[in-house]
């Protein structure tokens, strides 16, 4: 009986301990994970319970234009922030101060409508603020001073002291629209969101501080012994290649082109540093206000949305948005047209399957003499006749090109245009760029090479248009474009220093030269983009829109590259204007009157030097008077002193003139203004002025309607005229403007 009892205690004694042991790793385990495993965890939210943390934002770096104008900087303003846990406190507080009684419910109600009547915020919103259950609510951000100086007033009054202001920062644009679309601007958080600002967010947004106070039990906050203030570190800043007197010369004229060939999809400008790739200005209008981005202005837009509601509204308001602060000077794809013509040109001379002293013979078309393949014809149909090179960019002659792009050949086509970098993005140091959308090698035939020889059938940013443009008369080197000069400290010292990076040698320095003097000639003779006393080289363009479901192109791009001086060039502008609607559609008529705008503030800001011979006989500037009515455009001439004034057709309002705007004449200059749609215009065939005295062939080419701009010296008893822009017996529409070139032959 005594061992089975002790039998039986034996196994009790051994179930209990295996419970003990059990029990005992069960508590080791969840010792093991309550300490290890949810340490990091609990102490989290320990810390949480403990301690209140509050970010303070650091002021963003500041943006500069390479003058050491401030284009984006930091403000002070404050944010307005709530305790929902001390509003018990505060309704104690005015209680034992009135001696009476005072509810959290009508702390509550004092809250919401004093707060709604000072910051402008819903009351509802507010009171939804007073339920939570913490200690930092912001009621509403970036308030100025004199609302913070209104708050404070009304806080000291109230005996409010469960509202507090807190120090931050907002960040200001100074001047508005000016370079919206480059700079950008910061969202609620103050990080960038678009442009500069986000490409250079890291740079700029510094490191924001802490201010880190104790809790007690109660959770009210412990006296300031136990508070700890971590310093927010300032941004860095940086100074841009933009000028900002440069960036209004070029939006000055963006406006001029808005207000009159109203555009239906936006213009965008740039101005280059040939010899830098330093972008000197950049802009896209319509634009928006760096301030206030959110805002649409458009009266089209916003009479759209009207009608939305819901789901399509948010979207249309979004694209609305999206597309005020597209950059389109870097995301969006054009094709360049006729100012392509140097990419092709300057190839061939390269690979010398042309010569200066080539020749083309053009007769209103290209005929392929293939089966089935239709001729592509010339913008004139009656045909240039015979041309050599310079003539053949003079009068920006499709069949011309086409002809030099067959002799140039698939191959040989393709290498070039990838060399000029048309085949990958910039690279320039701006969010967003864009790529080409072009023929891939395997696609090009007979036809497919003829259309892109002179600017169709593939796709780029004007970036892209003008790096290239730059490469041909830089020597051939391509320069890396960039916004960004230097890096600064947060103390403004410098960091860096962005030098000029040449990505590749395209063509030779030779042809670069030969490519220069012709395009100095279409500048010279068309008087597209010439300012008086300077001497400008430049290329238009106007190119057809194609889609997918209409072969036949309604809608117009019309853009001009201009650059100066012609010799050495130092500063290439390029204007492209998307759906011209009112007046003309050609590059001629559209952006190059725009060019010459510019470069007239441009080239005595940079303190390019006239060349003092070119201003002889050279008096009045003829201005763009395309789209309004033909009497007042012949009382802005006579008011600037050019009464010589011709009209041809019985419409009402000018659909072009000759010489375009910008061009110079003389005192006895011509202006021909053409008021119908089909009226032929007027030509006249060059006579041979060579060895006649300047005045002679002034006469001469007065005259015959032309107007003349004298070259070289113009005074002494045996200068006579040497050279002619215009070969003997060529045909050329009245208003045109012929450069003569004089020597001193006594000399």
């Amino acid at each position: 009986m005594a061992g089975k009892i002790a039998k039986g205690m034996r196994k009790r004694l051994f179930q209990i301990g295996v419970f003990v042991v059990a029990g005992a790793v069960l508590l080791s385990g969840w010792i093991f994970r309550q300490s290890i495993v949810r340490g990091a965890e609990a102490r989290s939210v320990a810390e949480d319970q403990q301690t209140r943390d509050v970010v303070i934002d650091a002021n963003r770096g500041t943006i500069y234009d390479i003058n050491g104008n401030v284009l984006a900087q930091s403000a002070t303003v404050w944010n307005v922030v709530l305790s929902p846990n001390d509003i018990s406190g505060n309704a104690d507080k005015i209680a034992n101060s009135i001696e009476g009684d005072f509810t959290i419910e009508q702390m509550k109600d004092l809250l919401a409508t004093g707060l709604s009547e000072i910051l402008g915020v819903e009351e509802q919103e507010i009171r939804d603020r007073c339920e939570k259950n913490n200690y930092y609510e912001i009621v509403k951000r970036q308030i100025d001073s004199a609302t913070k100086d209104a708050l404070i007033t009304w806080l000291d009054e109230n005996d409010v002291t469960c509202v507090s202001t807190l120090e931050t920062s907002k960040r200001s644009y100074p001047y508005n629209n000016l370079a919206s679309t480059v700079i950008g601007f910061t969202n609620n958080d103050n990080q960038g969101a678009y442009g500069l600002e986000a490409q250079y967010n890291s740079y700029l947004s510094g490191t924001p501080g802490r201010l880190v106070a104790s809790k007690n039990a109660l959770g009210r906050d412990m006296p300031y012994s136990y508070e700890k203030n971590y310093e927010a570190v300032d941004g860095k800043g940086i100074v841009l290649t933009l000028d900002l007197n440069v960036q209004h010369f070029l939006e000055d004229a963006l406006d001029n082109v808005i207000t009159q060939h109203h555009p239906d999809n936006r213009t965008c400008g740039i101005v280059m540093n040939v010899k830098t790739g330093e972008i000197l200005a950049m802009a896209t209008k319509e634009d928006f206000n760096l301030n206030d981005p959110y805002t649409i202005t458009d009266p089209d837009t916003l009479a759209q949305l009207s009608t939305l509601s819901g789901e399509e509204y948010e979207k249309a308001r979004n694209d609305a948005w999206y597309r005020t602060w597209k950059n389109k000077a870097i995301t969006e794809l054009y094709e360049p047209g006729s100012v392509f013509k140097v990419v092709t040109g300057s190839a061939a001379l390269e690979e010398k399957v042309i010569s200066m002293d080539s020749t083309f013979n053009c007769v209103g078309r290209y005929n392929f003499n293939i089966p089935g393949v239709k001729p592509i014809s010339c913008w004139k149909p009656s045909g240039h006749g015979t041309l050599d090179l310079t003539r053949a960019f003079v009068n920006s002659c499709n069949p011309a090109f086409i002809t030099i792009g067959q002799r140039l050949g698939i191959d040989a086509f393709y290498r070039y245009f990838k060399a000029y970098g048309l085949t990958e993005r910039t690279g320039i140091d701006l969010p967003s760029e864009s790529n080409s959308y072009t023929l891939g090698y395997e696609q090009y035939g007979v036809v497919e090479l003829a259309s892109a020889s002179f600017g169709q059938s593939n796709k780029i940013t004007p970036i892209q248009m003008l790096t290239a443009f730059c490469a041909s008369i830089n020597d051939g080197k391509l320069m890396q474009p960039h916004v960004v000069k230097q890096l600064l400290d947060s103390e403004g010292n410098v960091e860096q220093t962005i030098e000029p990076v040449v990505k590749r040698q395209v063509i030779s320095a030779e042809t670069s030269a030969q490519l220069r003097q012709m395009l100095e000639a279409v500048v010279s003779v068309n008087g597209n983009g010439a300012v008086a006393g300077y001497r400008i080289l430049g290329k238009t363009g106007t190119a057809e829109k194609l889609d997918d479901h209409n072969e036949i192109a309604t809608k117009r791009v019309s853009s001009m590259i201009g650059a100066a001086p012609a010799d050495d060039p130092e500063v290439a502008v390029l204007i492209m204007v998307d759906e011209p609607t009112s007046g003309q559609v050609y590059g001629s008529a559209v952006a190059a009157p725009a060019i010459s705008e510019v470069m007239a503030d441009l080239l005595p800001y940079l303190n390019v030097q006239k060349e003092a011979d070119e201003d002889e006989n050279v008096t009045h500037t003829v201005p763009n008077l395309v789209g309004i009515d033909f009497l007042t455009a012949k009382a802005k001439l006579n008011e600037l002193g050019i009464t010589n004034t011709v009209v041809y057709g019985d419409g009402t309002s000018v659909l072009r003139q000759m010489p375009a705007g910008g061009a110079k004449v003389g005192e006895n200059g011509t202006v021909i203004l053409y008021t119908g749609e089909n009226v032929a215009e007027q030509t006249v065939t060059m006579v041979d002025l060579i060895g006649k005295t300047p005045a002679d062939a002034n006469r001469t080419l007065t005259n015959m309607g032309l107007n003349i701009a004298l070259s070289g010296v113009s005074e002494g008893d045996a200068v006579t005229v040497v050279n002619q822009s215009v070969a003997v017996g060529e045909t050329v529409p009245k208003g045109t403007v012929i450069t003569v070139t004089c020597v001193n032959v006594g000399d």
